[in-house]
């Protein structure tokens, strides 16, 4: 088998390694429908050569926008990097302007969508753009669909020009354009190679504990993230079926219906994972309760390679026995890992997943990176509580002298598209500045402190790393999402979004009644109850970090209504501008 140097050398290693029956599977109208691979690589073929006879030349741009991930988005994916072109992703939730922005900044000439929601917003805005045609995944009546370009494909007689075009693609040529969420600003377009992808996946699958060619993995973050897109180029890799979640919501069927052994994740949906559990157990009474809460404790003092001693690792083989097997069995029953990454993830969910025999691996990185920096691993001593892991092997971390972390290695991006200003901003010769406050332990694994950018000082002078406290802050179930505020200011405050659902069962077991948001977020009952909950945290930090004054906003904090990146990310910049009332009647009442 010839190296892997481009990411369309995947399909083909795969195919001469382990030939899946189920490369992908995804659900259509209720059914569970696979590819092999070979299907895989025969409809990917019939796409470039459909892209061919419409004219498609090499660095062209093309965008695919999806609702959920689907088998057509990984064929479309190597069909388009076959002929040279460069696969552009964009996420679905974004407003139609940014479309129209991220499609004009790359000059896109065509399009893949997936459904009808995500074409009228497109056709909203496609005469503003320079696209020649927008083809669908779904059937969608009197609208191109993508089968047109794979029936314009269907016959083979261009494959040899098919075959050229991959020739010509070298591993450091320009792969794909991926537009940050962004958090502040206009999105910027990173610009990743064949290199930098291809060496992310090789160098990360040494972390990967699964059975090679044995294994399946449920597929749900977007792929239009690049953590997720390394992740499903690397499970081609390892030889694991991938199977695509219908939805969130249905994630919890998915698992069960596939069984899947390994998936990944952002730690908001472990958080909501965790705090589902805890409901139940909240529910139960009398022996079945006391057990339930006991294995919970337990599972709060987990330490990796038994370093708690004999006498705990007897009751967690208990603890398992009795209770976390539940839980195992609520996840499908086959999960061996879980993967963590895009924010920092609580060391309660780290200890409490890994006591119950389903690890979460949190890992680091960023866009930028393509992506993975740094990830535990159970092999080797490679698993570290409160760290993301060791840095994986040819990429190279130090720690600036204000302690901004710096990376250099083969995953480093080409820069920032059509923005060499932006690009020079963020590299100090090969060395990516990633803006995370970070420290590299003695034994190699690197711990993320903060956001360089999210830290501010008071008028007092003194520092806030608004994250880590943040973080503490959301263990509370009261708590959905909390934005420490404060620049400039006397003292930190926090605006909070209630976990809503859970505000009302405490409502219900309090005869309390509430009738609209608006009443809930007055009542004065609650207001004292979230109070108590401020201090237990903040006796967790020193007098000049903790929270002094809290509000609470009347809306949930969306990804559609801008709150939130399709990460789930804060959007700071966004939610301070939209409770600007509400922060001055905090400092200026």
């Amino acid at each position: 088998m010839a190296e892997i140097t481009r990411l369309f050398d995947f399909p083909q290693y795969q195919l001469n390694t382990y030939n899946l029956e189920r490369a992908f599977t995804s659900k259509y109208n209720g059914q569970w429908e696979s590819i092999s691979t070979q299907e895989y690589i025969n409809q990917a073929n019939a796409i470039s050569r459909g892209l061919l006879r419409l004219g498609v030349q090499p660095n062209d741009k093309i965008a695919v926008i999806s609702s959920t991930n689907r088998t057509e988005w990984n064929i479309v994916d190597i069909g388009i990097l076959q002929t040279g072109a460069q696969n552009v992703p964009i996420y679905p939730t974004i407003a139609k302007e940014d479309y129209e922005y991220i499609l004009n900044h790359s000059d896109a000439s065509y399009c893949f969508v997936s459904d009808n929601e995500v074409l009228e917003k497109l056709n909203a805005i496609k005469g503003n753009t320079k696209l020649k045609n927008i083809y669908t995944f779904d059937d969608i009546s009197n609208e191109s669909s993508w089968k047109e370009v794979k029936k314009l494909g269907s016959n083979d007689s261009n494959q040899s020009e098919v075959e050229s075009r991959k020739n010509a693609v070298k591993p450091n040529d320009l792969a794909t354009l991926i537009y940050t969420s962004g958090t502040t600003g206009k999105p910027k377009g990173v610009m990743l190679s064949h290199s930098n992808l291809v060496s992310n996946v090789l160098d990360s699958e040494k972390r990967v504990p699964l059975n090679y060619g044995n294994s399946k993995a449920l597929s749900f973050l977007p792929v239009c993230h690049v953590f997720e897109r390394m992740i499903l180029y690397l499970y081609q890799y390892c030889g694991v079926e991938i199977y695509f979640a219908e939805s969130i919501e249905k994630m919890g069927d998915n698992l069960k219906e596939i069984k899947p052994n390994v998936m990944t994740a952002v730690p908001r949906l472990y958080e909501k994972v965790y705090d589902k559990i805890v409901a139940k157990g909240s529910d139960l009474s009398g022996i079945k309760k006391m057990l339930f809460f006991w294995a919970i404790d337990l599972g709060l003092r987990y330490e990796p390679y038994g370093q708690n001693g004999w006498w705990y690792e007897l009751q967690l083989k208990l603890a398992r026995k009795l209770i976390f097997s539940k839980w195992q069995e609520g996840l499908g029953g086959n999960l061996e890992l879980m993967v963590s990454g895009s924010a920092a993830l609580q060391a309660r969910l780290t200890r409490v997943f890994a006591a119950a025999g389903m690890p979460i691996m949190e890992g680091y990185g960023l866009t930028e990176t393509s992506p993975v920096i740094s990830v535990n691993c159970q092999r080797d001593g490679g698993f570290r509580i409160g760290t993301v892991g060791r840095v994986i092997d040819n990429v190279e971390v130090k720690i600036a002298e204000d302690g901004e972390i710096l990376v250099k290695g083969p995953n480093v991006m080409l820069g920032y598209f059509k923005d060499a200003d932006k690009t020079a901003e963020v590299m100090t010769g090969d060395y990516f500045h990633t803006g995370d406050i970070g420290e590299l332990c003695a034994e190699g694994f690197l711990k993320i402190t903060d956001r360089k950018k999210e830290m501010f000082k008071t008028s007092g002078g003194k520092y806030v790393a608004p994250a880590l406290i943040e973080n503490q802050f959301k263990q509370s179930r009261f708590i959905e999402q909390i934005m420490v505020i404060g620049e400039g200011e006397k003292m930190p405050a926090a605006l909070i979004q209630l976990n809503f659902e859970f505000v009302e069962e405490w409502a219900k077991r309090h005869d309390m009644n509430f009738n609209s948001k608006s009443e809930i977020i007055s009542n004065s009952k609650l207001i004292d109850r979230i109070q108590e909950e401020i201090d237990f945290a903040n006796s967790k930090f020193g007098k000049w970090e903790q929270i002094k004054m809290f509000k609470i906003t009347p809306d949930i904090w969306t990804i559609s209504e801008g709150h939130l990146t399709p990460t789930m990310k804060m959007k700071r910049k966004v939610i301070k501008e939209k409770y600007t009332v509400l922060i001055e009647s905090i400092y200026r009442p």
